[in-house]
């Protein structure tokens, strides 16, 4: 170190030698004191003063600070350290630090610091220091090296902060972070945890153990679960996913770890931060094989169905040609494709259903369900649980959740055969489904929405049924936006000998036989004859025609058809009058003549309503008012 001064002007120091701790500094400064080397240019005492203001700032900042020698002996340390630790500088200087260091963490610390001396580089490493008091702390100790202009190290400087809160911190996040883990392990579907880009970060315990795979196998292998046909697609679909930056779902093809495959649904959700930047992504698979097997049942049973029925039922054929069903058939070609609600009326056996099917095939909704409910054939009280669904526990007997009618066919068509049978209860739900196009299923207040085309069928004279109060006047309505009336037999009589030829053919096909000529007095017979039963009455005749058919010629004894006429005759006279025109006395007779002869039955094709020709709210009404036991007349 030189000098350069004049009295009463300030001394510039110009060091040529590495700076020392003030400690030196002071002992030096002394030394030239004693030597008298500074009486001309510089007070030694205003020395030691810049040096104890140096030492005080030293022992003030807020950490532990000290000083090493190149070959990593302390020779300082601040007051703050020495406050701390609770140990003298004498006991602290050279290796005498190493007491305050929890003996566990001790060896770890000094290789650090032997191996930072080795490469002269800065470095750091956490260690436990004891307090005062006994207690450690965990400490952050960090060291830089200190050069010469030459770049030899000649004096190591060094800090300890204390990052006690921060190890708790994150020991405890740890703690969670293992928590979270075990929870998300225990839950009984597959998880995982992406990146933003997509990348696999972590997988539960449920995916793992399914595929066989481990945790790095998942991260690094992508799609190597997926059944290879699927895994483009699935880049493909979950890319486009990613990028739009919302929730969204796959159906994918899984393989299990012995190689079988199952299909999964699975949901992506992002989390975002506080930013609205996604910091992941999570993957929820649901088992959903059984379900689509199901479906795929259902799917291939539908095509066997419609095979069958387009091969051999004439419920999906309208045959004949006559005036009175090119009407109909008009009528259907100009409301099929429209949305409209049809009511089609007529007697029974005049093929309603099949104007319907008609009506469906022909529509938008072809490729989708068509949906036949026959509302007499089902009990009041249930009715509404079929047509609509029930909960669990809804009432007795309601095991589990049912998806009614209305849901089965959602985006096809439904039927309602028979609809003056429905409870006006029901009427009501099933109104709220034709206004707004939603329901309830029973046992819950949850509302659902279906888009479905709803056509109905009455052989009933639905306005005298609304007269009497049975039938609800606006869901009349609501379903006669488009009548069309189907035409009875006896209407069609032009259509008789292309209806006997069709029905020959698919039952001669049925019995093995090979029929190829009608008798011409047959068709004659059958063409005369009323045909109370319509169609489905014509059916019975034929095939009992084919049945008995020993030769290659249909034909039908008279005598059937006499008999027939006989039966239904006597009918007619009996309920012939009205009952509303008639003396409570006949009235309860007729009443009672037509539950003997339904043996109890009200409802349905062959119960006493069918047979009074009433609505059967209307009988039920009147069995109440007149004080009948409908029950003595059930058999059985």
């Amino acid at each position: 170190m030189t000098t350069r001064a004049a009295v009463g002007q300030a001394c510039v120091f110009l060091l040529k030698t590495p700076p020392t701790p003030f400690a030196s500094a002071v002992d030096a400064i002394k030394r030239d004191a004693k030597a008298g080397s500074t009486t001309q240019c510089l007070r030694a005492d205003g020395m030691t003063d810049a040096v104890n203001d140096f030492r005080a700032m030293i022992d003030k900042i807020p950490a532990l600070a000290w000083s090493c020698r190149p070959d990593g002996t302390t020779e300082f340390l601040n007051q703050r350290w020495l406050d701390y630790t609770g140990l003298s500088m004498e006991e602290s200087l050279g290796w005498g630090w190493q007491a305050a260091i929890h003996r566990d963490d001790l060896g770890t610390l000094m290789d650090t610091w032997l191996r930072v001396l080795a490469s002269e580089e800065p470095g750091e490493e956490e260690a436990r220091l004891r307090r005062f008091d006994g207690k450690h702390r965990w400490f952050l100790f960090r060291a830089v090296p200190v050069r010469d202009p030459q770049g030899r190290v000649v004096r190591w400087y060094g800090t300890n902060t204390d990052i006690e809160d921060h190890k708790r911190a994150e020991d405890q996040l740890r703690r969670d972070e293992r928590e979270l883990r075990q929870i998300v392990d225990a839950i009984p579907q597959a998880i995982v945890v992406l990146a933003p880009d997509g990348r696999p970060l972590y997988a539960n315990e449920v995916l793992l153990e399914y595929t066989g795979l481990s945790l790095e196998e998942v991260q690094t292998g992508g799609f190597r679960a997926l059944f290879p046909d699927d895994v483009e697609t699935a880049r493909h679909e979950r890319q486009k996913g990613l990028e739009r930056g919302a929730s969204f779902q796959l159906e994918l093809r899984t393989r299990r770890k012995d190689g079988r495959c199952r299909w999964f649904l699975v949901h992506y959700r992002p989390l975002r931060d506080e930013q609205g930047h996604i910091v992941r992504w999570y993957a929820t698979g649901t088992d959903i094989d059984d379900r689509k097997q199901a479906e795929e049942r259902v799917r291939n049973e539908n095509l066997a169905l419609r095979e069958e029925i387009d091969r051999s039922s004439m419920f999906e054929e309208i045959v004949g040609s006559s005036e009175a069903l090119r009407r109909v058939l008009a009528q259907v070609a100009k409301v099929a494709p429209t949305e409209s609600t049809v009511l089609i009326s007529g007697e029974t056996g005049t093929g309603k259903e099949l104007i319907a099917r008609a009506i469906h095939r022909r529509s938008s909704r072809s490729t989708r369900a068509f949906i036949r409910v026959n509302c007499a054939a089902i009990p009041s009280s249930l009715i509404a649980a079929e047509l609509f669904g029930h909960e669990k526990g809804a009432f007795t007997g309601a095991l589990q959740r049912r998806v009614g009618r209305f849901e089965s066919a959602d985006g096809g068509t439904i039927f309602l055969d028979e609809i003056g049978e429905i409870p006006m209860e029901t009427q009501v739900a099933l109104l709220r489904v034709l206004q707004e196009r939603e329901f309830e299923r029973v046992g819950s207040s949850q509302p659902i929405s279906v888009d479905v085309r709803v056509l109905a069928a009455t052989n009933g004279d639905l306005k005298a049924a609304v007269a009497a109060g049975s039938f609800r006047q606006d869901l009349f309505y609501r379903l006669n936006v488009f009548p069309i009336r189907s035409p009875s037999l006896r209407e069609r009589a032009d259509d008789i000998p292309v209806l006997v030829e069709y029905l020959m053919e698919r039952y001669a096909e049925k019995a093995g036989k090979k029929l190829r000529v009608i008798d011409t007095r047959t068709i004659e017979l059958l063409q005369t004859y009323d045909w109370p039963g319509n169609i489905r009455e014509l059916q019975n005749v034929v095939e009992r025609a084919v049945v008995l058919c020993d030769g290659d010629t249909l034909s039908v004894d008279e005598a059937w058809l006499k008999h027939e006429a006989r039966a239904e005759s006597s009918r007619a006279r009996v309920y012939e009058v009205k009952l509303g025109r008639l003396a409570p006395e006949r009235e309860r007779g007729m009443i009672e003549a037509a539950l003997a002869e339904s043996r109890g039955q009200i409802s349905g094709p062959y119960g006493a309503a069918a047979k009074l020709g009433i609505p059967r709210q209307t009988l039920e009404s009147k069995i109440a008012s007149l004080g009948i036991n409908k029950y003595r007349f059930k058999v059985g």
